[in-house]
């Protein structure tokens, strides 16, 4: 994984000295709240309904033990002993005190971490394909261009203040796990014509209040051009994109307003300035960021038959199928930690936890961690043959419910318990559906769904690209949840429908399982759920719900 150089340790620490400055004079009454709001934004800090949060970055999902053990230490010395993964890959503190946040950034130093541009209208964390760099369906490792794009963006002057905040994601492999449809930018790596590496390059995607699949506005970028491309787009956006109503500022009201053919020919255009210039990627540029994304020192392993351990016990056999994946190396597996203990909000993660899982990512495999936008985490390197061994530390952990990829691997924001902007509770939702449908037969019947939960519009929960998603409203003061259908974040990416009127709180299981039952009624052999819905239509599902 990447390592600071002399340059990125000077940086973060003058950055943390600067914040600790600004935050003494903010609470010494020398700066006003609307001074110290751009400021304490791009520290990663927000005022949420109780308390300050923090937000760490995490560049494209990849942690290792050490700094696992730092934020596990910061969890439990400044908060209140837990973090909470994002759906952007980055880890979050709930309860921090104003004014100890300067002395957490200080400790983040220590390991090479920090929470600059997680927030305010900059270009942030860069979000990437959770399995990088061992996917079995790899095209090339994102991680390299994301490491790139990580150091041409963070502090850049020109884009410190752009007109909303801006969201890249990248992704390598065949099966798009970065959800690159809908983000401001979005770059799938391709094999060209001639089987060179090369970017498609997406624009305008987005969720929040107006979602939107995103625009192929070029279909085989050269990596060399990929800086002055991303730079030429950001520069029409800065030029263009709206600042007088920040629901309207993000580049993807802008690319539908223009037109995406007329939206490129304004980047080609700019591009023209600039194509061959000072950001042109030598070919040494880009194998110096892949030489900190190196292959560690793989054994040479046998492929492994598990059958006889999971017809022995049940419960491995189904971990095994859910919560593992196929390594793009011969005798090892990738392994997902699932964050979803029923009674615990998903992608919270204890201190103690955490401490465990770096003893486990050191023993296990290569002491390197990854964080998911499904807010899971994952162990890129394990053993085939220690498969079992682990298994058995992760259910003591509480951290093995072999439910990847299945309705209960709910993703949910934390909403109206904690976030200011939420209209309703997202957590209890979580909860009671996971309490509905405690049958994993059943829940395995249903085959790949997924389900996501938002508290309010912004969409922190990606509740639009569920192939069930659920949105809390507020209706004259009292908490409602609209159910959409029919959404999917692939590279077939697809926004969901509305199913109807909203529901009361304690409504919602019951409308989950009769959309359930229709699908069951209505699937052919093979067929997912998002299939299903796909090929009927809204209205048996309609029919159902609200008879």
């Amino acid at each position: 994984m990447y390592a600071y150089d002399h340059f990125d340790r000077q940086l973060v620490s003058q950055r943390v000295a600067q914040f600790r400055d600004q935050t003494q004079r903010y609470l010494a009454g020398k700066i006003t709240d609307e001074q110290f709001l751009p400021l304490r934004l791009q520290n990663g800090l927000y005022i949420q309904r109780l308390a300050p949060m923090l937000r760490i970055a995490v560049p494209y999902g990849t942690l290792n033990a050490e700094q696992l053990r730092k934020l596990a230490a910061i969890s439990r010395k400044y908060d209140k002993g837990y973090a909470h993964i994002s759906t952007r890959q980055n880890v979050q503190l709930n309860w921090p005190k104003l004014e100890e946040v300067p002395d957490i950034l200080e400790e983040l130093a220590e390991v090479e971490m920090h929470a600059v541009q997680t927030s305010g209208n900059c270009i942030r964390n860069v979000t990437a394909d959770q399995f990088s760099g061992v996917a079995a369906d790899e095209i090339e490792d994102a991680r390299a261009y994301c490491e790139i794009i990580r150091q041409w963006s963070t502090f850049h002057p020109e884009l410190a203040f752009l007109p909303r905040k801006f969201k890249i994601a990248v992704c390598g492999s065949e099966s798009d796990r970065a959800a690159v449809m809908v983000h401001d930018i979005g770059l799938q790596i391709i094999k060209d014509a001639a089987g060179n590496t090369a970017f498609k390059v997406i624009v305008g995607g987005g969720l929040g209040r107006t979602p939107v699949i995103g625009s192929v506005i070029n279909e085989a970028l050269e990596p060399k051009h990929l800086l002055t491309y991303l730079e030429a787009i950001l520069r029409v956006y800065n030029q263009l994109g709206r600042r007088d109503n920040k629901f309207k500022a993000r580049i993807k009201i802008l690319v539908r307003a223009m037109g995406a053919e007329a939206f490129k020919a304004d980047v080609e255009k700019e591009w023209a300035h600039i194509k061959d210039g000072a950001l042109s990627l030598t070919d040494e540029e880009i194998s110096r960021a892949q030489s900190f994304f190196q292959p560690p020192a793989y054994e040479s392993l046998p492929q492994q038959d598990m059958q006889a351990l999971a017809l022995e016990n049940a419960d491995f056999a189904r971990w095994l199928q859910h919560n593992t994946h196929a390594h793009k190396v011969a005798g090892y597996r990738i392994v997902t930690l699932a964050l979803k203990t029923t009674g615990v909000a998903p992608g919270d993660v204890t201190a103690e936890q955490l401490e465990v899982i770096a003893d486990l990512g050191e023993r296990y495999g290569f002491g390197e961690i990854r964080s998911t936008h499904q807010q899971n985490i994952v162990l890129p390197d394990v053993r085939q043959q220690e498969l079992f061994a682990l298994w058995k530390e992760l259910v003591e952990l509480e951290v093995a419910a072999p439910v990847v990829g299945t309705l209960n691997d709910i993703i949910c924001c934390p909403g109206g318990d904690f976030c200011s902007l939420a209209n309703a509770k997202s957590i209890p939702i979580a909860e009671a559906i996971q309490r509905r449908f405690e049958d994993l037969d059943y829940v395995y019947d249903l085959g790949e769904i997924e389900l996501n939960i938002s508290g309010c519009m912004n969409a922190c929960g990606h509740h639009h690209i569920g192939n069930i998603g659920i949105l809390g409203v507020d209706k004259k003061g009292q908490e409602f949840y609209q159910v959409s259908l029919g959404g999917s974040q692939g590279l077939d990416a697809s926004i969901g429908k509305i199913l109807g009127p909203s529901f009361a709180q304690d409504e919602v299981p019951n409308v989950i399982e009769k959309v359930l039952e229709t699908f069951v009624s209505l699937r052919q052999p093979e067929e997912r759920f998002l299939d299903t819905f796909r090929r009927v239509g809204m209205d048996p599902f309609k029919e159902r719900a609200y008879a």
